[in-house]
């Protein structure tokens, strides 16, 4: 969560001249509702299985750069259909700077309880295994602008091949 994800993900689809998809924003295309209403309707349950049913088309759809709520990490058959189906890249990312990205951002519902940074502090602790366990590769945003996070990205996947 303000990593940088759906910025970076534009800015590098664009580089590979390849298509950009925020899972987010495909979820709530497909709800006509957005994330905040699914979360207050059907709980963070059922938003994650419309994330789940959404990421399993995607990554079906071909090579394209797919940014992935934060959260979809967390699911087994979500980290399977991620490393299985392509290159996972994590931004990693402090709570400092997450706090600063998403200060004024309502439409995080996780965050809109009385103490985002121990709620940050949290999901990180919870969900950093997962991600180092998913990912192919392992970028450190902190301090770069996004234009020299895609450099990276693509410097790092040219020297896997």
């Amino acid at each position: 969560m303000g990593s940088g994800k759906s910025t970076i993900g534009r800015l590098l689809s664009s580089r590979l001249g390849i298509n950009f998809v925020d899972s987010d924003r495909e979820i709530e295309a497909r709800s006509g509702a957005n994330i905040p209403w699914i979360f207050d309707l059907e709980g963070e349950a059922g938003f994650r299985d419309r994330e789940t049913a959404v990421l399993a088309e995607l990554v079906e759809e071909g090579r394209q750069v797919i940014a992935t709520g934060g959260g979809a990490i967390i699911r087994a058959e979500n980290r399977e259909l991620l490393k299985n189906n392509g290159q996972v890249v994590y931004l990693k990312t402090s709570v400092e700077q997450q706090l600063l990205r998403t200060a004024k951002d309502r439409n995080r519902p996780l965050l809109n309880g009385p103490d985002p940074e121990g709620t940050l502090r949290r999901l990180a602790d919870e969900r950093r295994p997962f991600y180092e366990a998913t990912a192919h590769l392992t970028i450190d945003t902190n301090g770069q602008s996004p234009r020299a996070v895609v450099r990276e990205i693509i410097k790092q996947l040219q020297l896997k091949r």
